[in-house]
């Protein structure tokens, strides 16, 4: 076999047969196959995409190129979560707990933000001592005992993907749906999934701008998903301004604090709802939506969900304290409130200048060795739809440098869009693939 025989017949419109994927994977894996070649073949799925079968077969492939963790000495069916990524997205931080609350295992490898504040291990690192590094037994063990951990992904879990992933960065092929898929998916299957429930975020905050272009990967991943023999599950929901009304790390773990306390703000805690209520149906553990949504409204009004949570903390070295007392949690020196300059209605907060400006106070990655303030962000008190008047506060922005709280203040100085009528109203869910 021959990379180059396999580029040119993709190159052609051709479906590639199983073994010839294996041989690109494995190839690129142990160097055998150079970048330049794997270049010009990921162009040419650009161009001319993948079945979904060839799609499945990738996604296999790379999820076998190194370690794979196997979850079946965890009883019941393991329902993992992914989110594409968006701003003020702490859904991971709400959903494990509460899911685990219910009696679904929850069992999730997460990775570091490289985008508009830290990603999930990074906010849970906000608690004092908190550890993301663990053993693969400590990690199991802890799910047996208590029903949940979360901790950083393992290094050598799917390869092949992290070297098309790099490399898909700097060819102009990131677009490409079925490299995208394949890259999730390879991920959630090596860590032991058995059923997956996909956020596929939509909006001027979310990698996918469009609606058509969020629900054709939401189809590729759920069709990947029935290739491989694992029930997927994707919702489609709106990233067009911040989810909730916290964005940085500290502040977005104290938010979803309050969500498990059934005092979280409407959209986090409908999401959270929606998507746990789904993960419960995938897990068995109920026959409708209706009866997990119902479910999960008990068990955060009984304090079972912050409880979980407490539990997840102190088991993972974490001090339990500041899951009851977030004010605790770190806090920044300084708070700057955003003033409105007329009478009127949020008609738009761009969703992507706000993540923009948390990048610049320190709450997310420019680079990814680059370390982060846990303290930092910005705080909404105005989401789209809401009446303002001239001079109340739209946010405030809590950072600890002047300098940095200049820039911040320059790359949200059009975030907010006020109208003098209110807009009409903007779904948060917009589809369910499944």
């Amino acid at each position: 076999m021959r990379m180059v025989d396999i580029i040119a017949k993709k190159r052609d419109g051709g479906e590639l047969s199983t073994e010839e994927i294996r041989f690109l994977v494995t190839g690129y894996t142990d160097g055998s196959i150079p970048d330049y070649q794997m270049s010009a073949w990921a162009m040419a799925v650009l161009f001319r995409g993948m079945t979904a079968r060839e799609t499945g077969d990738l996604t296999l492939a790379m999820a076998g190129s190194g370690e794979q963790l196997d979850l079946s000495s965890l009883p019941g069916v393991k329902v993992d979560k992914h989110s594409t990524g968006g701003v003020g997205d702490k859904i991971t931080l709400v959903v494990a707990p509460l899911v685990a609350a219910a009696g679904i295992p929850v069992a999730k490898m997460s990775g570091r933000g490289l985008g508009y504040s830290g990603g999930t291990i990074d906010k849970l690192e906000s608690f004092t001592g908190f550890q993301v590094e663990r053993s693969r037994e400590q990690f199991l063990q802890q799910v047996r005992d208590i029903g949940v951990s979360v901790i950083g992904q393992s290094g050598n879990l799917t390869p092949a993907d992290k070297k098309l992933y790099a490399l898909r960065d700097v060819t102009a092929t990131v677009e490409a749906v079925p490299l995208i898929a394949s890259s999730i998916m390879s991920k959630k299957i090596a860590a032991g999934a058995d059923a997956i429930l996909l956020d596929v975020k939509v909006g001027k905050g979310a990698f996918m701008k469009s609606l058509e272009q969020a629900e054709t990967l939401a189809r590729a991943m759920v069709e990947i998903g029935s290739q491989v023999g694992r029930k997927t599950v994707a919702v489609i929901s709106d990233m067009n301004q911040p989810l909730g009304f916290a964005v940085g790390n500290a502040l977005e773990v104290k938010e979803a604090i309050e969500t498990l306390a059934g005092k979280g703000p409407e959209d986090l805690t409908e999401l959270a709802l929606a998507i746990g209520s789904r993960m419960l149906v995938l897990g068995g553990l109920v026959s409708s939506v209706e009866e997990g949504r119902q479910k999960l409204v008990e068990i955060i009004a009984s304090g079972k969900a912050v409880d979980k949570l407490a539990e997840m903390v102190e088991a993972q070295g974490g001090v339990q304290d500041e899951v009851y007392s977030p004010e605790k949690l770190p806090q920044a020196r300084i708070l700057h409130a955003i003033l409105a300059k007329e009478d009127g209605y949020v008609a738009e907060i761009d969703a992507e200048a706000i993540g923009h400006a948390s990048v610049v106070l320190g709450a997310g990655r420019q680079t990814k060795d680059m370390p982060i303030d846990l303290a930092v962000g910005i705080v909404l008190h105005k989401k789209r739809g809401d009446q303002v008047t001239a001079g109340e506060p739209l946010a405030t922005i809590h950072a600890n440098q002047e300098t940095l709280l200049r820039s911040a203040l320059e790359a949200m100085q059009d975030a907010f869009l006020i109208a003098q009528q209110p807009p009409e109203k903007q779904a948060l869910i917009y589809k369910i693939v499944e």
